[in-house]
């Protein structure tokens, strides 16, 4: 599925719906540069699933825990898959929540099989292009 969305708040929006396709254990990658909304996907994704906590970008843990039902990566400061193994990273995989891993292609080695993916591109100030498979 392709969208474009024209703010954050579209972007929450469109994923909150995502959210709604996701399973217990899914592992869903999320790619596209810095500033490209992948902490605003987040949001919507949490929001999708009932989830009430602050959705904030955890780059200096690498990983945020929402109750055991949304566990949110950062791995932009991980240089190897097994530098996420000794951190303990790679257990939530399969702990029955859903994970969202933003800069997955670090820890590209230890990922389980089945991941989905959602790519999101900044085309404009505010506009985002978001594809999922």
């Amino acid at each position: 599925m392709r969208a474009v969305t024209h703010s954050e708040e579209e972007t929450i929006r469109f994923a909150a719906d995502y959210a709604k396709t996701l399973c217990a254990g899914d592992v869903v990658l999320l790619r596209g540069g810095l500033g490209a909304g992948k902490t605003a996907f987040a949001k919507g994704v949490a929001q999708g699933l009932g989830i009430t906590d602050e959705i904030t970008s955890p780059t200096y843990a690498y990983m945020n825990d929402y109750g055991g039902k949304l566990y949110h990566y950062d791995c932009y400061r991980l240089a190897s898959g097994a530098q996420a193994e000794a951190l303990g990273l790679c257990d939530y995989f399969y702990a029955g929540g859903i994970c969202l891993i933003e800069w997955a292609e670090n820890i590209a080695d230890v990922l389980p099989e089945g991941c989905r993916e959602v790519v999101l591109r900044k085309t404009g100030e505010n506009t985002r292009e978001i594809e999922t498979a």
